[in-house]
């Protein structure tokens, strides 16, 4: 069984109350609802995770080094501000995708920067809660060999 770790940051706990107008009106649990459904005929296990704090997620990212086959990763607003979260993502081996509900580039100009990405796998954003399964397919074809498939990728 292929298993992805789903790792989200600061605030992402709000999801679905917090700013609907810009991140949407479903919820975490939701979006755990949506990835499970797709991952359960794929034969995917997917461990979401959630937590307020930049110690605890790169703690996590270790884990997923020795644990899992892919990490989808929302940052949320350590995205701009983490070094010490970038370098996790760099140290680990399985792929990571940085997802963002928000078009990040659309936004303040501060959150067009992303410290994280240049790490990641690749970068989904702007396409709300689809954008977690759509990283999670990306994983998939990864892990399953079909590199050739995303390339231009700093994992290979």
């Amino acid at each position: 069984m292929t298993t992805i770790s789903v790792l989200n940051g600061p605030n992402l706990n709000l999801l679905g109350r917090r700013e609907p107008e810009i991140y949407g009106e479903e919820t975490l649990a939701d979006v755990e609802a949506r990835l499970n459904e797709w991952a359960s005929p794929r034969n995917v296990a997917i461990d979401l995770r959630q937590t307020n704090h930049e110690g605890v997620l790169i703690d996590w990212l270790h884990e997923a080094n020795e644990a899992a086959d892919g990490v989808i990763l929302n940052p949320g607003g350590l995205t701009h501000t983490s070094v010490a979260l970038a370098d996790a993502v760099a140290a680990i081996t399985p792929p990571v995708i940085e997802v963002h509900l928000s078009n990040i580039h659309a936004r303040e100009e501060f959150r067009a920067r992303s410290l994280t990405a240049r790490a990641a796998t690749g970068l989904i954003s702007g396409l709300g809660p689809l954008g977690y399964e759509l990283a999670a397919r990306a994983l998939l074809l990864r892990i399953a060999g079909a590199s050739s498939r995303l390339s231009g990728t700093r994992r290979a």
